[in-house]
């Protein structure tokens, strides 16, 4: 990893629960350190684009930032869509999981995890 990478700003954020929550996810898991969180798009959904977010190992095309201990993998390309985007933790009795607020999306799903842009 070159120190570009390591120093590199990530363009998504995270908010504090979402960050306890991926760090739990990792320890469950047990992923050796060619593992990193994924973040990117790709081509579905109800609204044309919905949102991958999973550990995954480092592809050709990859930026890599670290955010709070937990290294993540994003294609170059999918920052277009996805720069200045808050990745949340929802924990209530309505709705559990991952939310993500981008401002880059023209429209979402009421799925929350499909866009178009």
């Amino acid at each position: 990893m070159s120190m570009e990478t390591a120093t590199a700003l990530i363009p998504v954020s995270f908010t504090e629960g979402a960050t306890k929550e991926l760090k739990k996810i990792q320890q469950q898991q047990e992923l050796n350190n060619e593992f990193g969180l994924r973040i990117g798009v790709e081509g579905g959904g109800c609204s044309g684009m919905t949102y991958i977010l999973g550990f995954d190992q480092k592809k050709d095309g990859d930026q890599e930032f670290l955010h709070n201990g937990i290294k993540v993998y994003m294609n170059k390309a999918h920052g277009l869509y996805l720069a200045g985007m808050q990745i949340d933790f929802q924990d209530g009795l309505n709705s559990r999981g991952f939310t993500f607020n981008n401002p880059n999306a023209s429209s979402t799903c009421g799925c929350g995890t499909s866009f178009a842009v």
